[in-house]
C-alpha cells in the first residue's frame, strides 16, 4: 500500500498514522509515477485536483485550463491528499467513508 502525499500535510500524517503498513511517498521530492496519476485521473476525474489550495488559486486562468495530469506533473500538491495505492484499489482523500474501507481491511 503507497500512500501519495505531502510530509507536512496534517490529513496524511493521520492517516499514514492509522496505515502503519502503508509505504509513504511524497509528491513534492518523489514525485507520483505517470501510470499512478492516469490511473487516480481516469477513476476520480476533476476531484483529483484540490482546487481549494493556494497553489491552484496563485495559477493563472491558462494553467486551469491545460491538461491536468500535465498541470500535476508540474506542480505536485495540487493533488487532492491523500492518494491511496492499495493493489488494484485507489482512495483520495481520508474521510469517513475511507477510514471506514481501509481500516476494516487493514
Amino acid at each position: 500500500m503507497e500512500l501519495y502525499g505531502l510530509k507536512n500535510c496534517d490529513t496524511c500524517r493521520k492517516a499514514l498514522k492509522a496505515l502503519p503498513r502503508a509505504t509513504f511517498v511524497d509528491v513534492r521530492g518523489d514525485g507520483v509515477p505517470p501510470e499512478v496519476l492516469r490511473d487516480a485521473r481516469a477513476r476520480f476525474g476533476d476531484k483529483l485536483i484540490n482546487t481549494r489550495s493556494t497553489t491552484w488559486r496563485g495559477l493563472s486562468e491558462d494553467d486551469r485550463a491545460g491538461d491536468p495530469l500535465e498541470l500535476l506533473a508540474v506542480h505536485p500538491a495540487l493533488m487532492k491528499r491523500p492518494l491511496i495505492v492499495d493493489g488494484d484499489r485507489m482512495y483520495l482523500g481520508w474521510d469517513k467513508t475511507v477510514q471506514a474501507e481501509l481500516l476494516d481491511t487493514a
